[in-house]
């Protein structure tokens, strides 16, 4: 196995309040990995240690042997970090296009002659087709990105952090509820989407309420409650652990109910 990530004794608060209590875990290479748990267990205090948003307090993050502690948010997009967040962030004065081709030309630097319209425009495009946003249309690609559906953003914010990652093959995607506000087509289409960038590579970690997006689609599932992890496993060795469905799940969760395609 391929350790690429690995998480030990994480710890951070706010004032008295401990988001997260020594937290560790690892991830392999092109894992797609569940981080979920009941609102408040610390996911999102999590996401933001690792992604560089905040610094934790304690505890060491080595991310293919470099010490993300020690890294700043740059550098660690220079390594290969990326993150998405819960309600989509999107340039949205910006076109569709030009939201890629900006995210494309900031990897060897935006100059104040530089013409956006011009940069990078072959790789954008090539990332609009691979992402499926070629089927919103020409007119919708050169049209400001406020006038896209949620669902479009959501996927235009994914698009983005891949294309921003050196190597995305190589890379660790943050997904911060991929699929929240979705509806449940747009749910199933978008965890299709994160399956499929892990199986040619990408290692993905993402929160998720929506159960269907996590047991079906992802490979392990770790749970947070209380900032502590109280269970990590395969899907079906999560939804069987007696204390994650007495605190999260509940007593009469089921995975017969179908799942997210992936």
């Amino acid at each position: 196995m391929n350790t690429v990530l690995s998480v030990k004794d994480l710890r951070q608060s706010y004032g008295g309040v401990q988001a997260l209590r020594g937290v560790s875990f690892e991830l392999q290479a092109g894992e797609c990995v569940a981080l979920i748990g009941p609102n408040g267990a610390g996911k999102s205090t999590c996401f933001a240690c690792l992604a560089g948003q905040q610094k934790a307090l304690a505890g060491s993050l080595v991310w293919r042997g470099h010490d993300l502690q020690q890294s700043t948010t740059e550098m660690r997009t220079r390594l290969g970090v990326a993150r998405t967040f819960q309600v989509a962030q999107v340039f949205e004065a910006l076109t569709v296009l030009q939201n890629l081709q900006l995210i494309l030309q900031a990897s060897s630097g935006v100059s104040m002659r530089d013409v956006l319209d011009e940069c990078a425009l072959d790789k954008a495009m090539h990332w609009i087709s691979k992402a499926g946003l070629i089927d919103l249309g020409k007119e919708v690609l050169l049209s400001p990105a406020a006038s896209l559906s949620y669902g479009g953003k959501k996927r235009l914010e994914l698009t983005m952090a891949m294309a921003g990652l050196p190597n995305p093959s190589e890379g660790l995607l943050l997904l911060d509820e991929p699929a929240a506000g979705l509806a449940p087509d747009e749910r199933a289409d978008m965890m299709e989407s994160v399956k499929r960038m892990s199986q040619t590579g990408t290692t993905v970690l993402y929160t998720e309420h929506n159960m269907d997006a996590v047991f079906g689609v992802a490979d392990r599932v770790l749970v947070l409650i209380d900032g502590q992890l109280v269970a990590q496993g395969s899907p079906q060795e999560v939804a069987a652990h007696s204390v994650v469905r007495e605190r999260y799940l509940g007593q009469n969760f089921s995975l017969n109910k179908e799942p997210a395609r992936a």
